[in-house]
């Protein structure tokens, strides 16, 4: 396990995030050298110099799956029009929406996750816990690994990409920065399921769309 000053000395040197820096450490056998090479190779350093960078233009894209049983509305920025226009560009769009709707995300990034939303989650796991009899030095650590699990299950960029596993929605985002050369972001999304939530009224459906068109 890659120690703490490690991660950060090697993301000093890269300017990866704390998580990316970890993996490729975990990944090298805590060799700095070999883990630069390992976050070259994905895109992540490269990623991580743009992501200071404005992203203030970009594309709503709307996809609909299952013959309009599953509809997606999605907000991904780009630095610039000539960029958003691209094909490539409204591909990496499609491919996100289209993951959305299979996966069901409920957040885009952790920060999303509200105290409450956390709190009732991990409420659940210690709850799983005692249930099992883990002992009691082993349990905070069980809960961690857990509230880690969702985090995965319920965060776009945390989750694996479905049409490769082998990469979360966030190194493939950080691949695609690499090949489009801009900073990209996931900003929003919304999804819609034929008869989830028929209650609700036409009014804020109307409202729900004109959040991301504004």
């Amino acid at each position: 396990m890659a120690s703490v000053a490690l991660i950060k000395d090697l993301r000093g040197r890269t300017g990866a995030g704390m998580l990316d820096c970890k993996k490729a450490l975990n990944a090298n056998d805590d060799n700095v050298e070999q883990a630069i090479e390992w976050l070259r190779t994905k895109g992540i350093t490269k990623a991580a110099k743009k992501a200071g960078r404005s992203a203030t233009d970009g594309l709503v894209h709307a996809y609909i799956h299952g013959g309009g049983k599953i509809g997606v509305l999605l907000e991904i920025n780009c630095e610039t029009d000539f960029v958003a226009r691209t094909d490539g560009f409204k591909t990496l769009c499609d491919d996100i929406a289209m993951h959305i709707a299979a996966a069901e995300p409920r957040f885009v990034t952790r920060d999303e996750v509200s105290q409450d939303d956390f709190d009732n989650e991990k409420r659940i796991q210690i709850a799983r816990v005692v249930e099992e009899g883990k002992p009691e030095h082993i349990a905070e650590k069980i809960v961690s690994g857990r509230m880690n699990k969702w985090y995965e299950e319920v965060v776009l960029l945390d989750q694996k990409f479905v049409k490769d596993d082998s990469k979360t929605i966030a190194e493939m985002l950080a691949e695609q920065v690499s090949v489009i050369g801009e900073n990209l972001q996931i900003r929003r999304f919304s999804r819609f399921v034929l008869g989830e939530g028929l209650e609700k009224k036409v009014d804020d459906l109307a409202a729900e769309v004109a959040k991301l068109t504004n």
